[in-house]
């Protein structure tokens, strides 16, 4: 059971000080008076609470069963706080030493942010009479000034008295047993004979004999001279006997005063910080009755199981089991080759035997128990979604000790929290079992982070090396923690996106940010602005996207189903490995395309066009019949005054001109309308002699680029075609209807015009280069 607990919120001394100089100094009069008044308030109030001091945070005092507790914050009394204990004749500085000579102990709990003084209730300056009344000096240094502020405080008997108690405190024994008046005292050990002494010589070896409501009390600091240490059922125990003659009129009476404590220092074992003490310590009918608890608070037995302790009898020996995250114990970081935790506990124990004559006796335990250190690997998950596009890694178990002030990003480090300028993010997550974790967020695509292509796995690889900086909290000591995360993104080649258009086709492509792994060709041609500008297509190529625009008739393009109402184009894109140039696939798009007119000069030497000839016809008349200069090539398909021809450039009477750098063929579409007149148009396909593989030396056509084709009206007087035999004189009207396709033999040439070449020798050229002035001309049946 616990005695009243009594809370107080103060103000310190500073603090007031500093107050009242700020209203001097920075308000108006009307507030500084205001100031003043609330603060002479507080000081009334405290002094009804019985106090007459100031002290910053909480300070608790608190009647206990057998000891007075008072609890301090350690942000008011500093790293180093100081108690007196104040009695009729003067103060007494409480030192270690004197602390266990007189039923005092003090413990800061720097983990809690507390400092702890316990008092005996027979302590050395403890007035006692209806109760226990209790003074002491709390003394605190600021700016390197003492303050001494007065803590007082009276406790009832809370319990009951057993015959002989004993209470094996942190720094100390002390043992309660019925008697009279005391004058002379011996001590027994088993190793030697101790002659007897009186209590001034006792004292002044650091025992305490006091005579307090009819009741002898003995304490004693552990490790005196006279005491012994032995092993009871395997537990180390300290035990110190005492002899003490009382008399009784003319009697004498010897009075036995043994203390004997467990100074089991406790093990760590599976999750348990497991500590030990003999049943037998005092003699005992039966079984002793045990029940414990942590920080001065017993736990009632229904308890016990539910909160986790173990309670375990072997061999006469009773253990005490805690849970490593038991509530009310404390836990630390620490960074010792990785981040490592241990756990500190005040065990409070109750251990009460009753001998044959009935008597009882309790002894009460203040054991302070420390784990070992242990690991305290942090957690860190990869919950990376590729489909989200977002790296996501969660670092768990996190204690609520350990701060994270850095994280490093493939080398590059940022503060925490984040700027709201990245585009990174960390979220903090606290957690009821006192941890805390984090999750970190950044983009796939981000440019911190590494991508490399990986052909063993046929993907793009996304890499992300962290390096997080974490501080053991209170102080500076950082602990760093790496992790790396790769994420697999499968890459397939690029495919445009295509739009028909009347003109031609446009190729869309936005880029992703592997597609730099690729090459774009056209056949066998990589796709590059100067290609782009030489086949006259319209280029835009930027980080983002890929546009290309591909006219009619240019290079690149094939046609089928060619008739009098159109044609279909079809254009491809290839995609090549970019180092063994293997095609991986191809964007291609086939668009019908609506033309009245068109002309096509193919790569393989041929000539189709549709032409729409009314604009050579005289008014009213229509054309009887249709032919090239060879009147056996006659149109492929005819629509009024539309046709459709499509022949090779060496047939039908072409001729070839040369000129510096293309060859030119032309024909010619005659339309018959009368004897003596003649219309139709020229037509004709310009070649670039650089993309010429054969011209003249087979009949076989081969060029790079297609031709550029031309359609010319004109008018003629007469009519003639050549054939292979002579000149003829084409009749107005003819029964036959040769078909369009000639037979795979071509005519042979008959003469040939060549313009003056610079520079280019070969098999026209004859004698120095440049003088070749020879002008003929060519022409084929």
């Amino acid at each position: 059971m616990s005695g009243e607990k009594q809370v107080v919120h103060l103000v310190s001394r500073s603090s007031l000080l500093a107050v009242m100089l700020a209203s001097d100094t920075n308000t108006s009069t009307a507030m500084a008076f205001k100031l003043m008044f609330s603060l002479a308030l507080l000081l009334s109030l405290w002094a009804t609470a019985g106090c007459d001091f100031f002290v910053e945070g909480v300070l608790q005092l608190e009647c206990r069963d057998r000891y007075f507790m008072i609890a301090v914050d350690l942000a008011a009394t500093g790293d180093v706080p100081r108690f007196e204990a104040v009695d009729g004749t003067g103060t007494y500085a409480i030192t270690e030493d004197y602390a266990a000579q007189c039923g005092y102990s003090i413990s800061i709990l720097s983990l809690l942010g507390l400092v702890e003084l316990r008092a005996s209730y027979f302590s050395c300056h403890t007035e006692k009479g209806a109760g226990f009344s209790f003074r002491f000096n709390l003394i605190t240094t600021y700016e390197g000034v003492d303050a001494y502020y007065a803590l007082n405080k009276t406790c009832s008997s809370p319990l009951p008295w057993s015959p002989r108690e004993v209470t094996c405190e942190v720094n100390y024994m002390e043992l309660y047993s019925p008697s009279t008046e005391v004058w002379q005292v011996t001590f027994q050990n088993p190793y030697q004979q101790l002659p007897p002494m009186n209590l001034s010589q006792a004292r002044q070896e650091g025992y305490i004999f006091d005579h307090v409501h009819d009741r002898i009390v003995f304490r004693t600091p552990y490790g005196q001279p006279e005491s012994y240490h032995t092993e009871v059922t395997g537990v180390p125990v300290e035990v110190v006997h005492a002899t003490v003659f009382s008399r009784q009129s003319w009697v004498v009476v010897m009075v036995d005063l043994i203390a004997a404590c467990s100074m089991d220092e406790g093990s760590y074992d599976s999750g348990y910080m497991i500590w030990g003490t003999p049943e037998a310590l005092y003699p005992s009918l039966g079984t002793t009755q045990i029940s414990f608890g942590l920080n001065g608070n017993l736990v009632e037995q229904a308890a016990v199981v539910q909160k986790g302790f173990i309670m375990e009898r072997y061999n006469s020996t009773v253990q005490i089991g805690i849970p490593y995250d038991a509530e009310g114990g404390y836990r630390k970081s620490f960074v010792s080759d990785g981040l490592s935790e241990f756990y500190i506990f005040n065990l409070y124990l109750k251990q009460t035997s009753v001998d044959e004559r009935h008597e009882e006796t309790v002894l009460w335990f203040h054991r302070t128990l420390v784990t070992p250190l242990l690991t305290s690997p942090l957690f860190t998950e990869d919950q990376t979604d590729v489909d989200d596009g977002t790296f996501s890694i969660h670092l768990g178990k996190v204690p609520r000790d350990v701060e994270l002030t850095s994280v490093q990003l493939n080398g590059q480090e940022f503060a925490v929290p984040f700027s709201d300028s990245i585009a990174y993010t960390l979220t903090e997550v606290r957690h009821s079992n006192k941890s805390h974790s984090y999750t970190l967020k950044v983009p796939l695509h981000d440019p911190i982070v590494i991508q490399e292509f990986s052909k063993e796995n046929a993907a793009m690889l996304h890499k992300l090396d962290m390096n997080y900086t974490l501080i053991v909290k209170p102080g500076d000591e950082p602990y760093y923690h790496t992790f790396s995360v790769t994420a697999r993104m499968a890459v397939s080649p690029p495919s445009f996106d295509v739009v028909c258009t009347e003109s031609g086709i446009d190729f869309k492509l936005a880029y992703r940010s592997f597609d730099y792994l690729w090459d774009f060709t056209i056949g066998s041609d990589r796709l590059t602005p100067v290609l782009a500008a030489n086949h006259g297509y319209t280029m835009s190529n930027d980080s983002q996207s890929l546009l290309l625009s591909v006219p009619l008739f240019t290079h690149g393009y094939k046609y089928k189903d060619i008739g009098l109402n159109g044609f279909l184009g079809t254009f491809s894109i290839l995609v090549r490995d970019r180092e063994t140039a293997d095609i991986l696939t191809s964007t291609t798009k086939t668009c019908l395309f609506n033309a009245t007119e068109f002309i096509m000069c193919s790569t393989n030497g041929w000539m189709t066009v549709v032409v729409d000839l009314s604009v050579v016809l005289p008014s009213g008349e229509m054309p009887t019949r249709f032919h090239l200069l060879n009147n056996l090539c006659v149109p492929k398909a005819v629509d009024g005054t539309r046709v459709l021809f499509s022949f090779p450039l060496h047939s039908c009477g072409s001729t070839v001109k040369l000129a510096k750098e293309n060859v030119t063929y032309q024909n010619k579409i005659y339309l018959d309308t009368s004897e003596t007149a003649v219309e139709g148009m020229t037509v004709q396909c310009t070649y670039p002699l650089v993309g010429l593989h054969r011209l003249f030396s087979i009949h076989k056509f081969e060029s790079d680029k297609e031709g550029v084709g031309s359609i010319i009206p004109f008018v003629e007087t007469t009519k003639a075609t050549m054939t292979p035999a002579k000149m003829t004189t084409i009749a107005p009207q003819r029964t036959r209807s040769p078909s369009l396709h000639l037979p795979p033999s071509y005519p042979t040439a008959r003469y040939i015009k060549v313009y003056r070449v610079h520079n280019k020798p070969g098999q026209f050229s004859k004698g120095p280069k440049g003088k070749l002035q020879v002008k003929t001309l060519l022409r084929y049946a």
